[in-house]
C-alpha cells in the first residue's frame, strides 16, 4: 500500500480527535497535590515543636504568646509550601520537555510532535532507534525489526512488514502482529510508515498494566549524606534539649518553663531546612539547565557535572553544525566543486555519480547526509533523464558494523533488469569493485586530499542484476565505480570558544567520529583541539590491549573510524584512569556507551529514542556550547550548595550557644521560641532563595574539576561554618553582658543581643556569597533576592523594637538610639571578621582537584 501525503490528518482534525480520545499517555506518577504538600508540610519537625511551644504557653497563660506562635506557624508553612511548590513545577516542566517526540504527516507535511498529542488516524515516520511513540497498523516497512521484549520477553527482534491484516485486527496483540508495531517497542533495524490505531491505556502497553517512571524520584548521594546528618544531628539535639530541660527543672523546679526551654534549643539545633534546601537546589538546577536547552533526566547528574574531566564527543552535529551540503563531485574523468561553479550547469560526466547517490539514499531522508545529496540531485539534475521519481524500490542492504556501504534496488517500469545503487564509506566502495591496486591508491590519494580539506567523503558504485531472487549479501553484485562525493559540514561557530574554556576549567575535550582520518584532524584543528599529538583509528584500538590503551589515551585526543560498540571500551578506559567522563551519542548502538560514561549525554534533535533514554542529560538544540553551559550549572549548584550548608552551620551555633548558656549559668532566657522563628524566616529563604539565585564565581570556570568523592559536609564546610558561628557567639556574649551592665534590665540586653545577631545574620550571608574573593569588593553581580530579604528584615526588627506592642510580645525594651548606633557597629565588625575567616582558611582548606585529563 504506498503513502500518499493525504494520509496524513490535518491539524484541525488532530485536535479534535485528541480533545475526543485524550493524550496519548499511559498512568504516571503524578506530581504531588497541593494537599500533599500540606500534609508534608504539617508532618514537619518544626511544625511540631510550634504546637508544643504554643500549646505550653497556653498552660503557662500566656496567650499573646501562643496565637502569635501560631501565628509564626502558617508563616513557616507559607514559605515551606511555596518552596515545595516551585521545586514540583520545576519538576512538572521537566516531565514536560521529556515527553518523547514522533514524526508524524499533517497537512501534507512532516513534523514532530509531542507523543502525547499523537491520536487515533495519525501516520507516524519510524526510522532504526525509534520508540513506538503508539499502537500503529504498518502502512509500508524496509527490513524493519523491533524489540518487543518488553511485552513478550522475548530476546531476540521481530521481523515486521505491512500486511492488509494487521489493518484490520482491532486490540491486536504481539502474538497477531505481524503486521502491526506496539507501542515502547523499539525499532532495531529499518524504516516504515504507520497509521495509528491505539493509544495510550488503550494500546497493547497499556492493556498489560505497564506505567511510565517519573522524572526527579531518585534520591541523589548528596540528598542520603544530608539525611544523615539531619538523622545524627536531630539525635544528638534531642538528647541535649530532654539534658537543658531536666536541668532547668532541677536547678528551678519550674518544669514547664524547663520544657520551654528544652523544645527552644531543640528548634535551635534541628536544621530542618537541609532536606527542602537540597530538593530545591537540585530541582531549580535541572530546571535552570532545561531553560539553557539542556534536559537533565536524571536529577543527580546535576551534582555530578562540576566533577567532569573528560568529555567526549561527536563530531557531526556536535562541534559541526549538522548542515550538510554537497561541496564536491568526483569522478577520474572530471570533478565538481560548488564554491567555484557559481550557477554553471553540471557536466554530463558527472550525472551518473549524483544520479546514483540520490538512489543510494531515502526519498525522505532522515540522516543530514542523504537530505543534502537529495537536495543536490533536485537541483543539478533537475531537467534530465537522471531522476526516477516513477522507480520502485524492490528491496535494501542496510548499513552494517561488517560492512561500511548501504545498498538500495530498485525496478525501472521500462526494464526487466534490476538498478542497484550503492553509496558508503569509500574503502568499502572501493572494495565492493574489486579494483586493481593502482586504481585503489589513486581514489585512496583523492579521498585523503578531501578528507584533509574538512569534507566527509562518500564512494558511489552501481550495478545491475537480471530479475529473479536477490543476492544475501551486496558483494554478490557486479559493481562499477562511479566516483567520490564529497559533503561539507562547517565547524559551530561557538565551538572554538568553548573549547577554549573546556580547556581553562581543566577539561579534556576528545573527539570519536567515525569519519576519515584526515577529515577528524582537520575538524579538530578548526574546532581548537589539540590535534597535534597522535590520533588513533578503531582498527588501531582494536589491535591494543588495555594496558596499552591506557597509556595512548594521555596523548589521544582524536579517534576516528570508530565503530559504535568501540565507544564502550573508551569510556571505559577513561573511568580506568579516573576521569569522570561526560560521553555524547546518538545511535541505538551508543547506548552502552552513555550507560557506562557517569554522564552519559544524547543529542535531542537527532538522536534516537534509545539513547534519550540510556542518557543522563539532552542537549535539546545538540550544541557543544549547551553542554559546557551544562558543566557550569553543575559547578554553580555543588559551589553554591557547599555556601548554604556553611551559612547553616555558622548561623546555629550562636543560636544553640544563646539556647544553651543562660540555663548553664543561671541567666534569664536570651532566646525563646518566638525569636527562633523569626531566625528561621531569614534561614529558610536564605538558604534557598539566595544562595540558589547566586551566579558562578569569576574564576569557577578557570580551576580544576573538583574531586568526585568531594562531599558537602567536609571539612572545608565545617570548619568555615564553626570559625564564623564561634566568633559570632563571642560577639554577642559581650553585647548581652555590656547591654546588661550599662541598662540594668534584661529586656534591653536580650533586645539588643537578638537586634545584633539578626544583622549578623544578613551579613554572613552577604560573606558567604563569595568565596574566593572579598565581598565587599567583589564585582560578581547583584543578588536581587538577598536586597528583598534584607530591606524586609530590617523593615520589621525596625517595626518590633519600635512598637510597643509587638516589643512586650518578643519580650524586648527599647535600647536607646546609641546602643542600637553600637549595635549596627558589632554587626559591621562580625562581618569583618566573616571575611577574616574566609581569607584565613582559603589557603589551608583549598579543595582538592579531580584527576588530571
Amino acid at each position: 500500500m504506498a503513502l500518499t501525503m493525504h494520509d496524513g490528518l490535518t491539524e484541525t482534525e488532530a485536535r479534535e480527535r485528541l480533545t475526543r480520545d485524550g493524550p496519548n499517555e499511559l498512568p504516571v506518577s503524578r506530581p504531588r497535590s497541593v494537599l500533599r504538600l500540606l500534609g508534608d508540610v504539617v508532618a514537619e519537625p518544626m511544625f511540631m515543636l510550634l504546637v508544643a511551644c504554643g500549646a505550653i504557653y497556653l498552660a503557662l497563660g500566656d496567650r499573646n504568646e501562643a496565637l502569635m506562635l501560631l501565628g509564626f506557624v502558617f508563616v513557616v508553612m507559607g514559605i515551606t509550601f511555596v518552596q515545595q511548590r516551585r521545586t514540583e513545577r520545576s519538576l512538572e516542566a521537566l516531565r514536560d520537555l521529556s515527553s518523547p517526540q514522533a514524526l508524524v504527516l499533517r497537512d501534507c507535511k512532516m513534523r514532530k510532535v509531542a507523543g502525547r498529542e499523537l491520536v487515533c488516524g495519525d501516520i507516524v515516520l519510524l526510522a532504526e532507534g525509534d520508540r513506538v511513540p503508539a499502537d500503529l497498523a504498518l502502512i509500508e516497512a524496509s527490513n524493519l525489526s523491533v524489540d518487543e521484549s518488553m511485552l513478550t520477553g522475548e530476546s531476540f527482534p521481530v521481523g515486521k512488514q505491512a500486511t492488509v491484516a494487521g489493518n484490520e485486527i482491532k486490540d491486536a496483540t504481539p502474538a497477531q502482529g505481524e503486521g502491526r508495531v506496539f507501542s515502547g517497542t523499539l525499532v532495531t533495524q529499518g524504516t516504515a510508515h504507520g497509521r495509528v490505531v491505539a493509544t495510550g491505556e488503550r494500546s497493547a502497553l497499556g492493556r498489560i498494566g505497564q506505567s511510565l517512571a517519573g522524572l526527579g524520584r531518585e534520591n541523589t548521594p548528596i540528598q542520603n549524606e544530608t539525611r544523615r546528618v539531619v538523622k545524627r544531628v536531630a539525635i544528638v539535639g534531642l538528647v541535649l534539649a530532654a539534658g537543658l530541660a531536666a536541668a532547668y527543672w532541677i536547678s528551678t523546679g519550674d518544669w514547664l518553663h524547663g520544657l520551654l526551654a528544652g523544645l527552644t534549643l531543640a528548634m535551635a539545633i534541628l536544621p530542618e531546612e537541609l532536606p527542602v534546601v537540597l530538593t530545591l537546589f537540585l530541582g531549580l538546577g535541572a530546571w535552570r539547565l532545561a531553560r539553557e536547552k539542556v534536559l537533565a533526566r536524571s536529577i543527580p547528574t546535576v551534582e555530578l557535572l562540576g566533577a567532569t574531566t573528560v568529555l567526549c564527543v561527536d563530531k557531526t552535529g556536535t562541534l559541526t553544525a549538522n548542515r550538510m551540503a554537497v561541496r564536491r563531485l568526483w569522478t577520474e574523468v572530471d570533478a565538481y566543486d560548488s564554491a567555484t561553479a557559481g550557477s554553471e550547469p553540471l557536466e554530463e560526466a558527472l550525472h551518473g555519480i549524483l544520479e546514483f547517490a540520490v538512489l543510494a539514499s531515502h526519498r525522505r531522508a532522515f540522516d543530514p547526509m542523504e537530505t543534502a545529496i537529495v537536495e543536490a540531485g533536485k537541483q543539478l539534475l533537475a531537467g534530465t533523464e537522471h531522476l526516477h521519481g516513477d522507480w520502485t524500490l524492490v528491496d535494501d542492504y542496510p548499513l552494517s558494523r561488517e560492512m561500511l556501504a548501504m545498498s538500495r534496488v530498485w525496478q525501472s517500469p521500462d526494464q526487466q533488469a534490476r538498478m542497484i545503487a550503492a553509496k558508503g564509506a569509500p574503502e568499502a566502495i572501493v572494495d565492493l569493485c574489486h579494483m586493481e591496486k593502482a586504481r585503489q591508491a589513486a581514489i585512496a590519494a583523492q579521498v585523503a586530499t578531501m578528507a584533509g580539506d574538512g569534507l566527509r567523503v562518500l564512494g558511489v558504485a552501481r550495478a545491475t542484476f537480471a530479475a529473479g531472487e536477490l543476492p544475501a549479501g551486496q558483494h554478490d553484485f557486479d559493481f562499477e565505480f562511479l566516483g567520490l562525493i564529497a559533503l561539507e559540514d562547517p565547524v559551530r561557530p561557538d565551538v572554538p570558544q568553548a573549547i577554549a574554556q573546556c580547556r581553562a576549567a581543566g577539561i579534556r575535550v576528545v573527539m570519536i567520529t567515525g569519519d576519515h582520518p584526515a577529515t577528524a584532524v582537520s575538524i579538530a584543528r578548526q574546532a581548537g583541539l589539540t590535534a597535534d599529538g597522535q590520533i588513533m583509528t578503531g582498527a588501531q584500538l582494536t589491535a591494543l590491549n588495555d594496558d596499552d590503551l591506557a597509556k595512548r589515551l594521555a596523548d589521544t585526543h582524536v579517534f576516528c573510524r570508530v565503530q559504535p560498540e568501540q565507544k564502550l571500551r573508551l569510556v571505559q578506559a577513561f573511568r580506568a584512569r579516573g576521569d569522570v567522563v561526560a560521553m555524547t551519542g546518538d545511535g541505538v548502538n551508543d547506548a552502552p556507551a552513555l550507560k557506562a560514561a557517569h554522564i552519559g549525554v544524547a543529542m535531542g534533535a537527532r538522536g534516537t529514542d534509545v539513547a534519550r533514554e540510556a542518557a543522563a542529560l539532552v542537549l535539546l538544540n545538540d550544541d557543544f556550547s549547551s553542554l559546557v553551559t551544562a558543566v557550569r550549572y553543575g559547578r554553580r549548584v555543588f559551589a553554591n550548595l557547599r555556601k548554604a550548608i556553611v551559612f547553616v552551620v555558622a548561623v546555629h551555633v550562636p543560636i544553640v550557644g544563646l539556647s544553651i548558656l543562660p540555663v548553664l549559668f543561671g541567666w534569664p532566657m536570651l532566646l525563646m521560641p518566638v525569636h527562633i522563628l523569626f531566625l528561621q524566616l531569614i534561614i529558610d529563604p536564605a538558604c534557598s532563595v539566595v544562595f540558589e539565585a547566586e551566579p558562578l564565581e569569576a574564576d569557577a570556570m578557570s580551576v580544576p574539576p573538583r574531586h568526585p568523592d568531594a562531599r558537602l559536609f567536609d571539612k572545608t564546610v565545617l570548619i568555615r561554618g564553626l570559625w564564623q558561628g564561634v566568633g559570632l557567639l563571642a560577639l554577642l556574649l559581650g553585647v548581652y553582658a555590656t547591654a546588661r551592665s550599662l541598662s540594668n534590665s534584661d529586656d534591653v540586653a536580650r533586645a539588643m543581643t537578638f537586634s545584633v545577631l539578626v544583622l549578623s545574620n544578613l551579613a554572613l550571608i552577604f560573606a558567604n556569597r563569595f568565596w574566593n574573593q572579598s565581598t565587599l569588593l567583589a564585582r560578581g553581580g547583584s543578588n536581587h533576592a538577598f536586597v528583598w530579604i534584607a530591606v524586609a528584615t530590617v523593615t520589621v526588627l525596625g517595626s518590633i523594637l519600635g512598637i510597643p506592642v509587638l516589643s512586650g510580645l518578643f519580650s524586648f525594651a527599647t535600647p536607646s538610639p546609641v546602643m542600637l548606633l553600637a549595635g549596627v557597629g558589632i554587626a559591621v565588625v562580625s562581618l569583618l571578621w566573616f571575611e577574616a575567616v574566609k581569607w584565613g582558611l582559603r589557603a589551608q582548606l583549598k579543595p582538592q582537584p579531580g584527576p588530571v585529563a
